[in-house]
């Protein structure tokens, strides 16, 4: 019996639920993997990178640049390179499950010292355009032998150091597979100078784009205010 225009109706409109279930599982899949593997969002919760990335800005990081991580290990493959020096990065802290974000001053193998705020690598001064310092007081620095200094460093960091590592640090060598990170805004940032170095197994991307700010000073009503908008398509590759 030959099918009428009413039969093949029907079995379309039996068929679109399973194709709208169908079509809607490709776009999830797709946003899954492109989070997991490529591009993943990520919000400034604190004033720890100013002026370079401020509180409420919201931005894309690079996934893949430092190694596709396979799920559940510390083994990454596809590496296209290691962090870089002033590179900005995403990573999780190594003590509590959350999202830093800060600046890469050093790779393995470099060794760091602070005198009086300023950073030095390699015995080398490094030219900081982006800093910020708001605090003018210069604390001195911990009374501790060179190796005592390296060790205690590698180990725990100085997490009760204050003042006495924020302003005055080291000499340490980065360890192998490790980075030295630092906040832009030098006298309030919680970094490498406090917890030790970063494992290079710990980072989830590097920053890419801004792709939204929101200020959270304006009251509501003003919303056209609370919006930075001069901040939105910003470059943030470090």
């Amino acid at each position: 019996m030959k099918k009428t225009n009413t039969d093949n109706r029907q079995k379309n409109n039996k068929n679109a639920p399973n194709q709208w279930i169908k079509d809607w599982a490709y776009v999830i899949i797709a946003v899954v993997l492109i989070r997991a593997f490529i591009v993943s969002a990520y919000r400034i919760p604190s004033g720890s990178m100013e002026d370079s990335l401020l509180i409420g800005d919201h931005l894309f990081a690079c996934k893949f640049l430092y190694g596709i991580r396979i799920p559940f290990t510390d083994t990454r493959i596809f590496k296209f390179h290691d962090p870089k020096y002033k590179e900005i990065v995403i990573f999780r802290y190594p003590y509590e499950r959350k999202d830093f974000v800060k600046r890469c001053i050093a790779t393995a193998g470099d060794i760091v010292e602070i005198k009086d705020k300023k950073v030095y690598v390699n015995n080398e001064l490094l030219e900081e355009h982006y800093t910020k310092f708001d605090d003018p007081t210069v604390y001195e620095k911990l009374q501790l032998e060179p190796y005592q200094y390296q060790k205690i460093w590698e180990k725990s960091g100085f997490m009760n150091g204050g003042g006495n590592v924020r302003d005055n640090f080291g000499p340490v060598k980065v360890p192998e597979d490790c980075i030295f990170v630092m906040g832009d805004n030098r006298d309030a940032s919680f970094d490498s100078r406090f917890w030790g170095p970063l494992n290079k197994r710990y980072l989830l991307g590097k920053s890419l784009i801004l792709y939204f700010s929101w200020d959270k000073n304006p009251p509501l009503y003003k919303i056209w205010k609370k919006i930075r908008w001069n901040r939105i398509g910003i470059i943030v590759w470090g």
